[in-house]
């Protein structure tokens, strides 16, 4: 297992090291049974009573915390077994971001696990930069070539002997110790730009309950100081301010316009990769919409979750999608962005959702919910100051998403060089 077949020993060097280590030694790999201990102390007598759980995305989390309720019987809880601080658990469920089960280090405390779930702990208290190599994939393929065949298609089936025989990267601990800091730095960063995201997405939630008027009432709560004295909104129906599901528009079969499946639409209101049809294509049996025409998915689960937006960069300025939009076109009066605003806020797509129609899986948002939708319509310049208001926070919101994106770039590309890659696995 340790030589190469000209009978030399294979070095272990990762392909980025920082420069103080360069000049050390190479990486050796051991099992984890010689790094570490399973832990299979029960809960025998009950006393512990906080049930935790693995989660891919978040880590060992509070079971209530996650799933919103008590998943476990409190009653059976002395077969489950107790983690400690600093503990790691192993979870078989695989998932998209886990695709042979997360393993994760236990950072909120004292608390029991199902016995599905394997618990041990490193004999070296000093056991960060393990954390930040299960994030990584380099021991997903021991993993696959362990578990059985025959395993549910939802979780690994591994046995204790073969998951103890994990093979980890072993450095000096000054090395492991720089490279936990590294990307402990980076997680901090992710963390800080994820709270700033969640603070920004919340102030605009209450700005948008405040900026327009609450039922009953002609003016909104939160108004700009320009427009405080300026004269009430009006009130009507959606039905006076734009036209509901227009008549389709007609253009030469061969000419090229927008197609746009629900796919495409995301759930911020943006159109993502729309395909380039002829219009012989597309002209029977879809919906049609023009630029500057907002698009509301009406069937659950697409309306609750977000498929909405304002049709732009249209092919010639058309464009077709499923026949499960409504589409509706804004006169005059009404800027496109503001009717997008009211009609997709969540106040309306809460009320949308109890007014659905139709069979269970196939429940709709009928066109009359809409046509009679309550609209509050102010002067076109304060229809501007709203929209632009909003506008510069989603650039703002984008802006931080993107400094995420980046940074969860950099830290994988990091997380696959800083670790020495073991390919060699006995069969």
């Amino acid at each position: 297992m340790n030589k190469k077949m000209n009978g030399d020993v294979k070095q272990f060097v990762p392909s980025l090291r920082f420069q103080s280590f360069k000049a050390s030694g190479p990486w050796e790999f051991k099992p984890l049974s010689q790094l570490a201990q399973r832990s299979t102390r029960k809960n025998v007598d009950r006393k512990i009573t906080r049930v935790l759980t693995n989660s891919a995305e978040f880590g060992v989390i509070d079971q209530r915390d996650f799933f919103e309720k008590d998943i476990a019987n409190q009653g059976n809880l002395q077969g489950y077994y107790v983690v400690e601080e600093g503990s790691y658990v192993y979870n078989p469920r695989i998932s998209t971001m886990a695709p042979v089960g997360p393993i994760s280090k236990n950072k909120i405390g004292l608390g029991v696990m199902s016995p599905l779930y394997t618990v041990f702990k490193f004999n070296n208290r000093e056991n960060d930069f393990y954390a930040h190599y299960f994030k990584s994939t380099h021991w997903h393929q021991y993993m696959r070539q362990v578990s059985s065949t025959g395993a549910r298609h939802d979780r690994m089936s591994i046995s204790n002997n073969a998951f103890m025989e994990l093979p980890l990267p072993v450095s000096t601990p000054k090395e492991q110790e720089k490279i936990a800091d590294c990307l402990s730095s980076l997680d901090d960063l992710l963390t800080a730009e994820a709270q700033k995201l969640d603070a920004l997405k919340k102030y605009k939630k209450g700005v948008l309950q405040q900026i327009f008027p609450r039922e009953g009432e002609a003016v909104p709560r939160l108004r700009f100081p320009k427009f405080r004295e300026s004269e009430k909104w009006n009130t009507v129906v959606v039905a006076e301010i734009c036209e509901v599901n227009p008549s389709k528009a007609s253009r030469q079969d061969n000419e090229l316009v927008s197609f746009i499946p629900m796919a495409s639409v995301s759930e911020d209101g943006r159109i993502t990769n729309p395909e380039i049809r002829a219009y012989a294509d597309v002209k029977k049996g879809y919906t049609a919409f023009a630029e500057n025409d907002v698009i509301i998915a009406k069937i659950t689960p697409c309306f609750e979750n977000g498929k909405a937006a304002i049709a732009r960069g249209l092919k010639n300025g058309l464009g077709f999608g499923s026949t499960e939009f409504h589409v509706f076109r804004a006169s005059k009066s009404c800027l496109p962005e503001f009717l997008f605003l009211q009609l997709y806020r969540d106040e309306v797509r809460t009320v949308g959702a109890r007014s659905m129609i139709g069979n269970a899986g196939q429940r709709r948002v009928p066109v009359s919910f809409f046509e009679s939708l309550p609209f509050y319509l102010p002067s076109i310049d304060e229809q501007q100051m709203i929209v632009g208001f909003l506008s510069t926070l989603d650039e703002q919101l984008s802006a931080i998403k993107k400094q995420i994106d980046i940074l969860k770039t950099h830290k994988k590309g990091l997380m696959q060089q800083l670790f020495p890659v073991f390919d060699r696995i006995s069969a």
